[in-house]
């Protein structure tokens, strides 16, 4: 996070230092208020009359506004406004001695000493802090440890896909691009942690560098990673949906399967989030251009993104409970089944990741982050790391690695191994 080493005991120490625990957005708003606050000591610094006699000179530390002080007094201004915990601080003040001379005290190092014990925020972590803490840090090793897990297992299973050729078929293609979809879903992700830890983790030494930090340009690139996780993550989800058609299309109804064209699911899979995406871009370009794009103000600009989702979500749900009774009604009659084993197969393992797909969107469709408070937000907030991060090992697993047609070549491939490094052990016979 921030890093701040300031020579000065000024207000960039006070509120960088609080951003580490509140982020960004109250940084550029402490920022901006700051600013304000020092364009009106400005204005009372040139336009307010002068005192007669000796007196300090008022003056702007880049922390309080000091208005003209009598010699020999201690003068007391209120805890500055722009302070992240201002209402907690609002009765309070901040003092400067002046001097018989008519110059401000200064302490031993030359700085001018200065009283703001009754402005700080109060450091005590109570015991429901640190318990936040501990949970949030937990929560990252869980999805980083997801995360890892199902790149490593999705990318061994894409190429296990790929480079058997007696595997090519327009099924194994759709699971391929899942495959992709959850792999870039993954690298999105911590792409964007690693972009916005990057922008708001920068050191600041003086006021030009934090102004940099929050200028537009500087946010061009976590912006970008915003907005290709935000794709990587409908996608994901719309290969889901094809998933679900083609199951349907397999055992019920033709939808989009005309003799093994899988473009159609192309265009389904990576081509409608960009729908999505684009207006929801345009949307916080023009209306909420702010930081990184990771704070939603306007829940109606969240809902572009969130709406598709959620609709593909209940899409799927609707299928798994069709497709569900089909096979149900086909196991009851097996003597009957006129449909090839491996469409049961592909049953079962499709409708073992649908629900999980869906259900979890479903359960807190009307449970938004904003809405849910307490053990419901933890709660929400588990299972939805949980089965993000994981659930890409589980498509490889059923989709690859518990494939019978892949079991049967890895043990083959295996076999062929040990066989072989066996023959290199057997000593070479000598005529």
């Amino acid at each position: 996070m921030l890093k701040v080493r300031c020579e000065q005991n000024t207000v960039l120490r006070l509120y960088l230092l609080h951003a580490n625990m509140v982020g960004g957005k109250v940084l550029e708003e402490t920022y901006m208020r700051w600013i304000h606050y020092k364009d009106e000591c400005v204005k009372m610094i040139d336009y307010e009359p002068f005192p007669q006699g000796l007196f300090c000179n008022r003056t702007f530390d880049r922390y309080a506004c000091w208005p003209d002080g009598p010699p020999g007094s201690v003068v007391n201004v209120s805890c500055p406004s722009y302070l992240p915990w201002f209402d907690k601080v609002s009765q309070g003040v901040v003092r400067r001695r002046c001097g018989s001379d008519g110059h401000w005290v200064e302490e031993e190092d030359g700085e001018v000493w200065r009283d703001m014990s009754q402005c700080e925020e109060e450091q005590e972590i109570t015991s429901q802090e640190l318990w936040f803490k501990q949970l949030m840090v937990s929560f990252r090793m869980l999805y980083t440890v997801g995360y890892t897990l199902s790149l490593f297992t999705l990318v061994s299973a894409l190429i296990i896909l790929l480079s058997i050729r007696k595997l090519h078929c327009t099924r194994n293609y759709i699971h391929a691009n899942l495959f992709v979809s959850f792999i870039l879903r993954a690298v999105s992700v911590i792409v964007k942690d690693t972009m916005l830890e990057r922008h708001w983790g920068r050191e600041i030494m003086r006021q030009a560098d934090l102004g940099e930090m929050l200028s537009h340009e500087a946010a061009i690139g976590c912006r970008m990673a915003q907005v290709v996780m935000q794709y990587c993550v409908l996608a994901n989800h719309y290969w889901f949906f094809g998933e679900a058609i083609y199951l349907y299309s397999v055992l019920i109804a033709s939808v989009l399967i005309e003799n093994n064209k899988y473009l159609p699911y192309i265009c389904l899979g990576w081509g409608t989030p960009l729908l999505f995406v684009l207006p929801w871009m345009l949307a916080k370009l023009l209306r909420e251009n702010k930081e990184c794009w990771a704070v939603n103000e306007n829940m109606s600009y969240w809902w572009i993104i969130r709406f598709p989702i959620l609709f593909a979500s209940l899409i799927n749900l609707l299928i798994f409970m069709k497709i569900l009774k089909v096979i149900l009604s086909k196991l009851r009659a097996n003597n009957q089944n006129g449909y090839p084993d491996y469409k049961l197969r592909l049953a079962k393992a499709t409708l073992t990741l649908i629900p999980l797909f869906g259900i979890h969107e479903v359960i807190f469709i009307f449970a938004t982050d904003e809405q849910t408070t307490g053990i419901l937000r933890y709660i929400k907030v588990f299972f939805t790391l949980f089965l993000n991060s994981f659930q890409g090992f589980l498509v490889a697993v059923l989709y690859c690695y518990c494939n019978k047609e892949v079991c049967k070549i890895l043990l083959c491939f295996f076999c062929y191994l040990c066989c072989y490094k066996r023959t290199r052990l057997l000593p070479t016979a000598h005529p």
